[in-house]
């Protein structure tokens, strides 16, 4: 793919997973950022696209209508890569919107352009990020809850077994899918589920070429519980789908437990799980402030105040 210069329109063009290891090339390991820059995530939400410039991958997102530009991906000239940014969105006639920033990204941003961007942050947009360790062998008094509820899951279910998603198990895994967003829209029949089921059916489809771990927790031949997950950096991967019987107590607890068991036996270099955001749900907020995280992830966007435009 040829590289672009910053005085032309940048030509985007869509993920797909033959673009994954030309991706990663530009991603600077050891420089964190939030979920929504691994490959995996990109390609399964949304419609993102991407191009070479100026030393940088840059990205193009719309959701829902609305177009942004994740910060670029690379260590080159970034004045060099924002200045394409803004020219490309001004010829697009469209707000220029920066996503994704670190912090350190918000005070580079400021830094090149002073004054000109208004900055803005929403917790729960952050990421929690665990100790691999902490949710592998919940020790200690602050997970005994953890450890109770899978004790009740073995009880209910004592010849369970962890595997990891293969070709072999595979169409068991999505027949769990299909039921449990099934059963979640006869619970409530308003609810959206039509972005994430998407999302879920083309990891299933390509899991093997954008380097899924997945692991089922299977009971007398049925899916109980699955989650899928992908390195994201050296020592980080990324948790991108949970999903397990509600009926069944412990049933979340134990896939939480053997999926962060099978990363760290696989990949001894890993240190954390990236569990996403709680996107200000706040039910999904206790249950992974319950888990005790490491860090969170703090992310800002950016608004180009000259536009006229606020995000």
């Amino acid at each position: 793919m040829a590289e672009i210069k910053s005085k032309e329109r940048i030509e985007f063009k869509r993920i797909s997973p033959a673009d994954k290891a030309l991706y990663e090339s530009y991603y600077p390991d050891g420089e964190e950022r939030g979920c929504e820059f691994s490959f995996a995530n990109l390609y399964l939400w949304g419609r993102q696209s991407f191009a070479l410039n100026e030393g940088h991958i840059v990205l193009f997102s719309q959701f829902s209508r609305r177009s942004v530009y994740p910060y670029p991906v690379g260590k080159a000239d970034k004045k060099a890569v924002i200045d394409s940014i803004v020219a490309d969105a001004e010829d697009r006639g469209i707000p220029c919107r920066i996503t994704g920033l670190s912090r350190g990204a918000r005070d580079t941003l400021e830094e090149l352009y002073p004054g000109k961007f208004s900055f803005h942050s929403d917790e729960g947009s952050y990421d929690y990020v665990y100790n691999i360790d902490d949710l592998a062998d919940l020790k200690g008094k602050k997970y005994q809850a953890k450890r109770n509820h899978i004790n009740r899951f073995k009880d209910a279910c004592p010849d369970y077994k962890a595997e990891p998603i293969t070709e072999k198990n595979i169409d068991l895994v999505r027949e769990m899918s299909e039921r449990w967003y099934k059963e979640k829209l006869e619970e409530n029949p308003n609810a959206d589920y039509k972005m994430e089921e998407a999302a879920l059916e083309k990891a299933f489809r390509d899991y093997k070429e954008l380097g899924l771990e997945g692991m089922a927790i299977i009971s007398e031949g049925e899916v109980l519980a699955f989650s899928f997950a992908s390195r994201m950096s050296q020592d980080t991967f990324d948790v991108h789908f949970e999903k397990a019987r509600s009926d069944i107590q412990g049933s979340y607890a134990i896939i939480n437990c053997e999926m962060a068991k099978y990363i760290r036996g696989k990949y001894p270099d890993a240190r954390y799980l990236d569990r996403e955001e709680d996107m200000g749900l706040e039910g999904l907020r206790k249950a992974k402030q319950s888990y005790g995280p490491h860090h969170r992830v703090e992310k800002y966007w950016a608004c180009l105040l000259e536009n006229g435009y606020e995000y």
